[in-house]
């Protein structure tokens, strides 16, 4: 969430980038419509659907 100071990140954010991580899924479906900003931690974005 550091990473992100500049853009609000809020826990429901961060659960589905770690969740993403964890699975190796790329692609996440969300209605966040900042959502395109966040990246995984092996700097690959992950893909709104």
């Amino acid at each position: 969430m550091s990473a992100y100071r500049d853009t609000p990140m809020d826990l429901a954010d961060a659960s589905l980038v770690t969740l993403a991580e964890t699975l190796a899924e790329h692609r996440i479906f969300t209605l966040d419509s900042d959502f395109y900003v966040y990246r995984m931690a092996d700097a690959v974005t992950i893909r709104q659907c």
